[in-house]
């Protein structure tokens, strides 16, 4: 998920995404120790774009606290 992408959304699309986001690492977490995952790259995109989402509303919580 790129950032122009993520900063277009509301608080809300946030925090249901991070939840999803969440999820899915779980689940890919899961898979990769039972050895089915394939794609062995998901668990660190899932990593970067969770880091992303939780940077952006951070950064939107901070200027409602300075504006």
């Amino acid at each position: 998920m790129k950032m122009k992408e993520i900063s277009e959304k509301t608080k809300e699309e946030l925090e249901a995404k991070l939840a999803d986001a969440k999820k899915n690492l779980f689940a890919v977490k899961f898979k990769k120790s039972t050895g089915q995952l394939e794609n062995f790259m998901a668990v660190n995109n899932l990593k970067k774009d969770i880091a992303r989402i939780e940077t952006l509303i951070r950064e939107r919580e901070i200027e409602k606290e300075i504006g």
